[in-house]
């Protein structure tokens, strides 16, 4: 079943057609402002499955911490952040909450947890890393699962 997503006004729909790599909590600063919470979730797809018509899309681009750019998606109508990407990269970052079904969390990995808000309990039995992971993730690592 593939994964579906739009922004909160309806205007921007997208469909994923594999499975999600990997589902990351992110607890660094540009994340918690972006989403207007305590982190964002994001679900990282490959690029090859990840379709959308892009006529009410707007990118706005922005160097990370890493010193990569960061494109960042968002609707021209309501403003909701869907998705990441870094140029030339073979996946997309699809923000979590922009997706019809809930996702999974029990497993999801967290990232720079050195920057996480105080009062924010990280299980102890999910991986966890102070800054973000150098490697992009691989088909088969902590996949995405949306119930049906």
């Amino acid at each position: 079943m593939p994964m579906t997503g739009g922004c909160q006004c309806g205007a921007v729909r997208y469909e994923i057609s594999g499975d999600g790599l990997a589902t990351y909590i992110c607890h660094c600063c540009e994340c918690r402002r972006q989403s207007a919470s305590a982190f964002g979730i994001s679900v990282i797809v490959a690029a090859k499955t990840f379709h959308c018509d892009r006529q009410k899309v707007k990118t706005w681009s922005r160097p990370a911490d890493s010193g990569r750019m960061l494109d960042c998606s968002f609707c021209t109508e309501c403003g909701s952040r869907l998705w990441h990407a870094t140029p030339g990269s073979s996946t997309v970052s699809v923000k979590g909450g922009s997706l019809d079904h809930p996702i999974d969390l029990g497993r999801a990995i967290h990232i720079w947890t050195s920057r996480k808000l105080p009062g924010v309990i990280i299980p102890d039995d999910v991986a966890q890393f102070p800054f973000e992971p150098e490697e992009e993730p691989v088909a088969g690592s902590a996949k995405t699962t949306v119930p049906g």
